[in-house]
């Protein structure tokens, strides 16, 4: 199955949608390349490594600013008329969504060879740490028991 259907599945199940959007936004983790490291069944070291790097690339040049886009576009913006703010917000929502699943289609053709098919908490610690600043173990765990 490919990583944009095994998410879009994911997604799906119950507490998963809370558990990603917790991580990225107390935690700054990068929900699809979480989802990748569990999808890929923890990823060698070199995978890892080329994974972070082009996730990393594509959050900051893309995502992040269309995320925030999104986000101004919640609130009224007098005079600007609410009925075209909102459908511009849906338009950008849906960029944003086409821009995770081109990075989820990159990551996925970096996955390479598993390390041997860790348990996703496992998945989820080794990408975290990956990312940066490790997200706390409680809230990896929140992810990992939604996604099994």
């Amino acid at each position: 199955m490919s990583l944009w259907d095994w998410t879009l599945e994911a997604y799906g199940q119950a507490g998963v949608p809370q558990a990603t959007l917790a991580l990225q936004d107390a935690h700054g983790q990068n929900t699809s390349f979480l989802l990748w490291a569990v999808w890929a069944e923890g990823p060698g070291p070199e995978a890892l490594s080329q994974a972070v790097a082009a996730a990393k690339s594509w959050d900051a040049a893309v995502l992040v600013p269309i995320r925030d886009v999104r986000r101004t576009l919640k609130a009224a913006m007098p005079p600007v008329d609410d009925g075209a703010r909102e459908g511009l917000r849906e338009d950008v929502k849906a960029a944003e969504l086409r821009a995770e699943r081109v990075l989820m289609e990159t990551l996925e053709g970096i996955a390479g060879a598993s390390s041997g098919g860790h348990g996703a908490l496992a998945a989820l610690q080794a990408a975290s740490a990956a990312w940066g600043r490790p997200a706390p173990d409680d809230a990896l765990a929140v992810l990992a028991r939604a996604l099994t």
